[in-house]
């Protein structure tokens, strides 16, 4: 299939004189490369912050027993993602499917799939590349707005960092305290924040969501591809692509990050490790589009992780494109009315799974401190 190209120049939205290439149709059928990290005008990116960021991002002492890190489930080892259908917060030792409970353990699993951290920082992106760092849809039920925002939520929750021994009325003022009396972090926090007092919430969101912005992979093949590099990607790949647009996946899956952002009923069956049905987006049983960048590396799939595999997922969607939930507690009146306009033929899944492929990409950072400012395991009880 021959695929027609537009030139787009846009200087200050890629920083360069490079020529940029969009496949044309109507406007969800609009792809362009990843742009710049755009940085919110009251968090500016510096290597000082980046730095606090990260240690602070691998540091336990942001929990309330001490246990858990932002990358006990979000680890680089598995793309700043989890490979587990559902992650194991307070109270748990070990990494990814090694994870499980101590004895007597009464925190619940978390109740929604691990979003990976990689490209968040486009959040919210539309398809002509534009995005705004304060306005950036947070989590599968859209609830916050940024990643400043995001990165305080985790601590505060009974079941990923918080756990039961501190209220969520008083676990931010005891991180904060913690952090105060850390003489590292004094000198941490006073280099990437120099004016007073510079440890507090406020700035403890921005250093983490700053170090985040960096976690980004605008190179992928498919990116190249749009750029312009025709060999970037196989025939059997650019394929793929068309069978996925043909079978309508671009209705949603759409724009630079392939996610319209948008919440959806989809029907998807509950996790059975799950005391409670969970109803989603304000009790819609509707839940955000997540991105298809990383998929390799990101899975178990679905907002709670149900989907072990992309075949099973394509699977899923041919089945809900009848109109019929699959989960009894969603009336088949309210499933999305873009997911029965679906059009996906089994013969053509294995195509846009290799499509999918093109969008990978391992070029982000895998280091990991070998220390951090509290002396505690780097990353939580995660040995």
């Amino acid at each position: 299939m021959k695929i027609k190209h537009i030139v787009i120049i846009c200087l200050t939205l890629f920083g360069c004189k490079q020529k940029k290439t969009a496949i044309l149709a109507d406007d969800n059928d609009v792809y362009i490369p990843l742009p710049k990290v755009i940085h919110p005008k009251d968090n500016p990116s510096s290597p000082e912050k980046i730095r606090l960021g990260k240690l602070l991002f691998y540091d336990p002492i942001l929990s309330g027993n001490k246990d858990v890190s932002c990358a006990t489930c979000h680890h680089p080892k598995f793309a700043y993602a989890e490979n587990i259908d559902l992650s194991m917060g307070s109270n748990a030792v070990g990494l990814g499917m090694h994870r499980t409970f101590l004895k007597n353990n009464t925190i619940p699993f978390v109740k929604r799939n691990a979003h990976t951290v990689i490209n968040a920082a486009y959040n919210g992106i539309n398809t002509k590349g534009k995005f705004n760092p304060n306005n950036a849809p947070m989590f599968w039920d859209n609830r916050v707005k940024s990643l400043e925002e995001q990165a305080l939520k985790p601590i505060q929750a009974l079941e990923e960092m918080r756990g039961n021994i501190l209220e969520e009325s008083v676990i931010l003022d005891t991180v904060v305290n913690r952090l105060q009396q850390n003489r590292e972090y004094q000198k941490l926090f006073a280099s990437a924040f120099p004016k007073q007092p510079n440890i507090n919430k406020t700035n403890l969101a921005k250093a983490i969501a700053c170090f985040e912005r960096t976690l980004v992979t605008p190179n992928s093949r498919f990116d190249r591809y749009l750029q312009g590099d025709e060999n970037a990607i196989s025939q059997s790949e650019k394929d793929g692509f068309a069978l996925f647009k043909k079978a309508k996946c671009h209705l949603c899956h759409s724009g630079p990050m392939f996610s319209d952002y948008k919440i959806h009923t989809l029907g998807m069956r509950d996790n059975k490790k799950l005391k409670i049905s969970d109803d989603g987006f304000k009790k819609t049983y509707g839940f955000r589009t997540p991105t298809l960048r990383n998929l390799r590396h990101t899975g178990p799939y679905m907002h709670n992780g149900e989907l072990k595999t992309l075949l099973e997922v394509l699977e899923f969607y041919e089945d809900i494109s009848t109109g019929i939930s699959q989960n009894p507690l969603v009336a088949n009146e309210q499933m999305d009315s873009l997911a029965v306009q679906i059009n996906l033929k089994v013969k053509d899944m294995s195509s846009i799974i290799s499509f999918f492929n093109t969008l990978n990409s391992d070029n982000f950072d895998k280091e990991i401190p070998s220390k951090v400012p509290s002396g505690l395991p780097v990353g939580g009880n995660i040995q």
